[in-house]
């Protein structure tokens, strides 16, 4: 099956208004091709009235929109070489999986021989080589999912959109599917745009990701990147599990900040200015539960779970209710325990208040 160059997107000035509703504020965007880009985000926040506007599914108030260095800004859905996987997978019950992949390409007048070669070869691009003559009902969930994808490839798109494609699956198969999907992607070299409100899902299949906040962009860059320098305490809060506390920035001098805790001076990585009242971002690996008697955080744990490989606790203290994930080894705390935060200045970040 051959491929379409993958193309780039590109939005400049985009708002999107639904009478006095601004779903969308003015964004500038650029997408690279080749990449798998997630809009990451809460309900809400714009990130599927982003997708659709891509799609051409909606049209903007305000601004362009690049596809492949081509405006697209007033050209509706039929008209854009894009694809879109939806969540609810849109199958015809009553056509062959072979026909549900080929419908796009009878659409667009491809002789039946070829529609139903391309087919094939879609199928088998997505791992289900033989089913062709299978009804959507005769496949499982995960099965289904990958049939909407190869029909959205074998298009040939130049940029490939999936919708909170899985969201109706159970979470051992989206682990799966997810994996095919990325693999799929680097394969053929797709750009892709993927939307979810799952972070891990996010940060599983992504090149980059955009946390969209408000109806704007909150911060782009790598699962990495978001995770380890978030800009702000919501990207904090958003990207994995993260414990916020108040703190005092004495100075930062060569990436590194002095800051005043709960009455302690620590040593953290900062990388953006700060000084005066910030925030310090705590992942629950940071921390470590240690006897009452040690130097740190004092607290009492309120909740202990066993998760077989790790123990997760609530810990009450003074700076607040912290979530640490601690390796399961000797005797666990029980919930009751006094117990003292040992904090790992090292993993810890900086955020503005």
């Amino acid at each position: 099956m051959t491929q379409t160059q993958p193309g780039s997107v590109q939005f400049t000035g985009v708002v999107k208004k639904y009478g006095d509703v601004t779903a969308l504020k003015k964004l500038d965007l650029m997408i690279e091709p080749g990449k798998l880009v997630t809009l990451l985000g809460p309900s809400g926040c714009g990130k599927t009235t982003t997708l659709r506007l891509i799609a051409g599914l909606e049209m903007a108030t305000d601004g362009t929109i690049h596809i492949g260095g081509q405006d697209v800004t007033h050209l509706t859905a039929t008209y854009r070489k894009v694809s879109m996987v939806f969540q609810s997978y849109a199958l015809f019950p009553h056509m062959t999986v072979r026909e549900n992949v080929a419908y796009g390409l009878t659409v667009k007048a491809v002789p039946k021989a070829e529609a139903a070669q391309r087919a094939e070869a879609g199928l088998e691009l997505v791992g289900l080589a033989g089913y062709g003559e299978r009804l959507p009902s005769e496949l499982s969930g995960g099965q289904q999912q990958r049939v909407a994808v190869a029909r959205a490839i074998v298009l040939e798109p130049e940029v490939l959109l999936l919708d909170e494609p899985l969201s109706n699956l159970d979470a051992k198969l989206r682990r799966h599917v997810r994996e095919e999907i990325r693999q799929i992607q680097q394969r053929l070299g797709l750009t892709a745009v993927y939307v979810t409100h799952d972070q891990e899902e996010a940060m599983a299949v992504s090149d980059d990701i955009i946390v969209m906040n408000n109806a704007e962009i909150a911060q782009i860059g790598t699962p990495a990147a978001l995770y380890e320098t978030p800009s702000s305490s919501f990207i904090a809060d958003f990207i994995g599990d993260a414990n916020l506390a108040d703190c005092d920035v004495l100075e930062v001098e060569d990436g590194m900040a002095k800051v005043v805790l709960n009455g302690n001076t620590y040593s953290v990585p900062s990388h953006r200015p700060l000084s005066g009242a910030a925030r310090i971002v705590l992942r629950p690996h940071a921390l470590k539960l240690m006897s009452p008697q040690s130097a740190g955080v004092q607290g009492e744990v309120t909740y202990a779970a066993y998760l077989g490989k790790e123990m997760q606790y609530t810990v009450e203290t003074n700076i607040g209710s912290l979530f640490v994930i601690s390796p399961v080894s000797g005797q666990p705390f029980a919930q009751g325990d006094a117990v003292s935060v040992a904090i790992d200045q090292d993993q810890a970040r900086l955020v503005s208040q």
